[in-house]
């Protein structure tokens, strides 16, 4: 294999650039030419592709987003978007492929290995770690740490005024950030869309925490279970507490990637170019305990990872 691409697509997430870095100086590393597909599948239909050289990625370990941008492509769904995009590998020669994404980038990827003989690896990056066979995706520590530098803020102006807090956080399917960093915040409750929630329970949590003296109160809500600000509202009217809304959005998104993320990036990066190397094609780089993976993508795409339920009930229990 002497030329491979790699790209990035749908919703970037922290620490893309250092996977991007990672497929660029192993590829160079072993004799391979690498040429980075700008924004995402559109870009492959655009054929907007360059050579890039270990230059071209100096210094990117450390910065947030990524450098080759991303894009949504509805063309990229039909039968004529993904010849034409197939058409546009082999112009170029490219032999191999590494698509950095979530789930539709991964279903993607699948598509172009089984219907066209694409030889490609995935890269999971994904803030919310809703994809399937990797104990953690690229990015989701970053948006945690963000999270909860976000709750560690608001905790101390809320407790300087006796006021409930209600974090919105991303997660429109899960609800893993939400959950994972009101236990790292301390935060009072987590909704999530995985579960419903019991407004009477929360409101006489709530209160009983005033009644024991306590001088705040956090919610962290997933996007998934609905509008943080509808939430509010209802809770004002129906428990009497003074709310505030915090909704962090693309924030969470963005910011440079912490070292978790950077060496988990890195490691995946190299992984997928030697899978390439060694004949891999439509499978994904995973975390399995400590070690990276490569498990095929049949097993991942259409699969939703299981929530564990457990983290949950550790949240409530810890924030009694």
């Amino acid at each position: 294999m002497k030329r491979i691409a790699v790209m990035t697509s749908g919703g970037d997430s922290p620490g893309m650039n250092a996977a991007i870095r990672s497929v660029v100086r192993t590829g160079l590393a072993n004799g391979i030419e690498v040429f980075g597909i700008e924004q995402g599948y559109k870009g492959m239909i655009e054929d907007k592709m360059r050579l890039l050289s270990s230059k071209d990625v100096s210094n990117m370990v450390y910065r947030g987003g990524t450098f080759l941008r991303s894009a949504r492509c509805m063309e990229f769904k039909t039968e004529d978007g993904q010849k034409l995009a197939v058409s546009n590998l082999e112009k170029n020669g490219i032999e191999g492929l590494v698509v950095i994404g979530g789930d539709g980038s991964l279903t993607g990827a699948k598509i172009l290995a089984e219907n066209y003989g694409v030889k490609v690896v995935g890269l999971p990056g994904s803030i919310d770690n809703d994809i399937h066979g990797t104990n953690t995706s690229i990015g989701v520590d970053t948006a945690l740490n963000t999270i909860v530098h976000a709750i560690d803020t608001i905790n101390d102006t809320a407790s300087s005024h006796d006021r409930t807090f209600i974090i919105e956080v991303m997660g429109r399917h899960c609800g893993y950030l939400a959950v994972m960093s009101a236990i790292a915040g301390g935060a009072e409750t987590a909704l999530i869309p995985e579960v419903p929630y019991n407004l009477e329970n929360i409101i006489a949590k709530i209160r009983k925490r005033y009644q024991e003296g306590k001088t705040r109160s956090v919610i962290i809500l997933a996007e998934g279970v609905g509008s943080a600000y509808d939430f509010g509202k209802t809770l004002e009217l129906m428990g009497g507490f003074e709310t505030r809304i915090t909704v962090l959005g693309h924030i969470q998104r963005g910011g440079s990637p912490t070292y978790f993320d950077r060496i988990l990036a890195t490691r995946m990066g190299d992984a997928a170019v030697k899978g390439l190397m060694s004949g891999k094609t439509s499978c994904m780089t995973a975390l399995t305990g400590r070690d990276i993976e490569l498990i095929p993508l049949s097993e991942i795409i259409g699969r939703k990872k299981q929530f564990d339920a457990n983290l949950l009930k550790m949240a409530e229990d810890l924030s009694t």
